[in-house]
């Protein structure tokens, strides 16, 4: 695994370096978009709304739009300038009961694995965590986004799982909640409950379960790349070449007026080919690769 965030964790007078890894991954497989006819890949361009230029990525800025279409510019600069504090620091605010914490409120996860200097303390607190019962609750910036999270105990590991704020929970408004309840018979209820009962297990067993349309995906891949059934874009190889649109298209008209002059000038007589059979091919040599 790559470490992708380094500071420390901080409680009271205590701070552990640590490194961040992120503890889960996307199993999904990656599809690209293409053209159904010859497999090239589809590509975008970053381009100007206002004076329709396309724009580097050196010269692009974030911003927010007003009520009233104006836009307030952002730049790196600006956005270095507001306090973070807890930038390279996950800050321990309190200890509460793992119970408390509605898992609908919990982000992404990650591991935190401590520096050379720092397993000492590090398995302090892991073990006084475990002992306790009780998760931390904290503060970190990760991306230059603050949110709340919570370490806790897996696996001897301190784990930290980022949370939402409490305004980016909705409240759900259904109307069904504010008629009277539906009146439920005692039957169906200890039905229910009998249903609950024969599918219940002791434990969650993860690797029970499998994603069966990855799996069909794979397969289905699998069996077309072996039938033959793939397609090799013109200009595939290690590193595609980018061709911008206008001039792939001046190009290519340059080299059809230059082969339209020498078939008139003769030249593709020279090989025994003449009229439309010399100008497809003629065509055909100048044909330029797509881009990939």
């Amino acid at each position: 695994m790559r470490s992708m965030w380094k500071g420390s964790v901080s409680f009271g007078l205590v701070n552990i370096p640590i490194q961040l890894y992120a503890a889960t991954e996307n199993k999904n497989v990656s599809l690209r978009q293409v053209h159904v006819a010859d497999g090239g890949r589809i590509q975008y361009k970053r381009f100007c709304t206002v004076d329709g230029e396309e724009v580097p990525y050196a010269e692009i800025a974030k911003g927010y739009e007003l009520p009233d279409g104006e836009m307030v510019v952002l730049t790196d600069a600006d956005l270095a300038e507001l306090p973070l504090p807890t930038q390279h620091a996950i800050d321990v605010l309190e200890f509460v009961p793992l119970e408390s914490i509605d898992p609908i409120r919990f982000d992404r996860t990650y591991y935190l694995e401590p520096q050379k200097n720092a397993v000492k303390p590090y398995v302090v607190l892991r073990d006084a965590l475990h002992k306790a019962g009780h998760v931390a609750i904290a503060k970190v910036a990760v991306r230059q986004r603050e949110s709340l999270a919570l370490l806790r105990v897996v696996d001897d590991v301190l784990v930290m799982t980022t949370m939402l704020w409490a305004d980016e929970v909705r409240t759900p408004d259904f109307g069904f909640l504010r008629e009277d309840p539906p009146q439920v018979r005692p039957q169906e209820l200890t039905m229910a409950g009998s249903l609950i009962d024969s599918l219940s297990e002791p434990v969650f067993e993860p690797d029970k379960y499998s994603d069966s349309y990855r799996e069909a995906l794979e397969s289905m891949i699998e069996t077309k790349a072996g039938g033959g059934e793939t397609a090799r874009p013109a200009t595939q190889g290690e590193k595609a070449e980018v061709v911008d649109l206008m001039a792939a298209l001046e190009a290519s008209v340059s080299a059809a007026k230059k082969s339209r002059g020498s078939a008139k000038s003769g030249k593709a007589g020279a090989s025994g080919e003449s009229g439309e059979g010399g100008r497809k091919k003629a065509a055909s040599r100048t044909r330029r690769p797509k881009s990939a």
